[in-house]
């Protein structure tokens, strides 16, 4: 390759680096006007919306007697107390449920240990 060509590489690599950051610079000049121009908002903080001698606002207090379940309710929401637990199924549902559409995956091989030293 001559000379003249390698410099016309060069003078076209450079003008296109050139041209990228000039767009790079006028996108981040033009999003910086645009946030000056803006009234900028403002994140809403607990403290400012509560008037002065307002308690702050507490979690749900627990019922007198939570060792009994909630009452259940015809249409309402699932009683949470006690907390509900994982389904048991007995094995004998197990062993008639749905059979696995791959056989058991084979046991893993095993190599002999790593020894560093014996480079």
């Amino acid at each position: 390759m001559s000379t003249d060509d390698e410099r016309r590489e060069i003078r076209r690599d450079s003008g296109l680096a050139a041209a990228l950051i000039a767009a790079g610079v006028l996108m981040a000049g033009t999003s910086l006007a645009m946030l000056i121009v803006r009234e900028p908002e403002r994140m809403a903080e607990a403290t400012q919306g509560t008037t002065p001698g307002t308690p702050p606002l507490q979690g749900t207090p627990a019922p007198a007697d939570s060792g009994k379940p909630a009452e259940a309710k015809p249409g309402g929401t699932r009683p949470t107390t006690p907390a509900p637990e994982p389904a048991h199924p007995d094995p004998q549902a197990q062993n008639d449920g749905i059979k696995p559409a791959l056989p058991p995956a084979p046991a893993e091989k095993m190599a002999p240990p790593i020894n560093p030293s014996a480079k």
